[in-house]
């Protein structure tokens, strides 16, 4: 249970970190849609690791094999299966940890909830994970763009007390892309890279948040109360690991204005259209898209499997401490941007299909 996301563009993702692959099925993909493991493999290799001194020494390749769905080149409409093999685990050096809990990690609640747990590199609980979700996210960008035109680019916007400065109406991926940080602001992107080598370093960790804007957004996405669309990215966007906060538009900071300092004022543009002149609701109002970037910001805590000693106790109740081994990343947030935007994909491709679906006269 807990492993499938969607209602209409429906995924479920399978695998442990250190057994022989992890992936995703992917139901309810439109038919005739052209893809390729070459197409989804972009974000891959922008979410594997070993890319950088600032990520996980981890090599992998992440390669994908698109084992079912697809003929020709084309969806077939039928359920699409998505599977990277593991080849570089090094179970061995999670041994201690099979009997010593993480602090902050999920093996203390893993054998709560089941009473018995993969400990090789976290199992489930692990970020490898999420290939499964970039794969499926790199389908459900095709088909917005295809179908809405709609545009989604993540990067890191904060990392500690490092805040970067983005416009999201005109970031670019390729200024996204132009550093290992994938931070669009250069000068603090350097300072960022800076400061996570040195933490490194200290085998410890550091935070941040990752922005996200989803531009050329239709209109009308999303349903009232429980489904409405800012809740399905909550919910999609917080289910990444390491994830400990969400905020749409003005968000937490918009608790310090006056309601006729947040409103965003309408008016019609050039084209006849009802239009915001600011943006604070972030694209979303009454749970419905409003046809403005739709803008998130997501919050992610210091990895919590440090190099540093601390204190822990065993799975039998005993007190003692632990300097986890393996290979980890000193700062989740550059591998964490394309998780972003997979998430804030199949949210959006999930309710455009619902809406077309619903309200689509044929």
């Amino acid at each position: 249970m807990g492993n499938t996301f969607g209602h209409l563009f429906r995924i479920t993702t399978f695998g442990e970190s250190h057994g022989g692959g992890v992936g995703v099925t992917i139901d309810g993909c439109p038919p005739q849609l052209e893809i390729s493991e070459e197409e989804i493999q972009v974000d891959l290799d922008r979410r594997r690791p070993g890319q950088s001194k600032i990520t996980t020494p981890r090599r992998e390749t992440d390669t994908c094999e698109i084992i079912s769905g697809v003929f020709e080149g084309k969806t077939l409409g039928t359920p699409i299966a998505i599977l990277v093999r593991n080849k570089d685990a090094r179970s061995q050096d999670y041994d201690e940890m099979s009997v010593k809990y993480r602090p902050s990690h999920a093996d203390a609640t893993y054998d709560a909830k089941y009473g018995f747990r993969n400990w090789q590199g976290g199992g489930r609980s692990s970020a490898r994970e999420t290939i499964g979700r970039v794969a499926a996210g790199a389908i459900a960008k095709k088909i917005l763009k295809q179908v809405a035109g709609v545009e989604i680019i993540g990067y890191v916007k904060r990392i500690k007390d490092l805040e970067a400065v983005v416009n999201p109406s005109t970031v670019t991926l390729e200024q996204v892309e132009s550093n290992i940080v994938r931070c669009p602001d250069s000068d603090c992107a350097e300072k960022m890279i800076d400061l996570i080598d040195a933490i490194r370093k200290e085998k410890d960790s550091l935070g941040g948040v990752v922005e996200c804007v989803a531009r050329s957004v239709p209109r009308g996405l999303g349903d009232p109360v429980f489904d409405k669309l800012e809740a399905e990215l909550a919910k999609g966007v917080m289910s990444l690991p390491a994830s400990k906060g969400f905020e749409i538009g003005s968000g937490f900071a918009g608790t310090t204005m006056k309601g006729s300092e947040h409103n965003d004022e309408f008016y019609i543009d050039e084209n006849g259209e009802t239009r915001t002149r600011t943006n604070r609701s972030g694209g979303v109002q009454g749970g419905i898209s409003n046809g403005e970037n739709i803008i998130i910001r997501v919050a992610f805590k210091p990895t919590a499997t440090v190099g540093k000693e601390q204190k822990t106790v065993t799975k039998d109740g005993q007190e003692t401490v632990l300097a986890a081994k393996g290979r980890h990343d000193p700062c989740v947030l550059s591998r964490a941007v394309p998780m972003v935007e997979a998430m804030v994909a199949l949210v959006l491709c999930d309710r455009l299909l619902c809406q077309n679906a619903q309200c689509k006269v044929l």
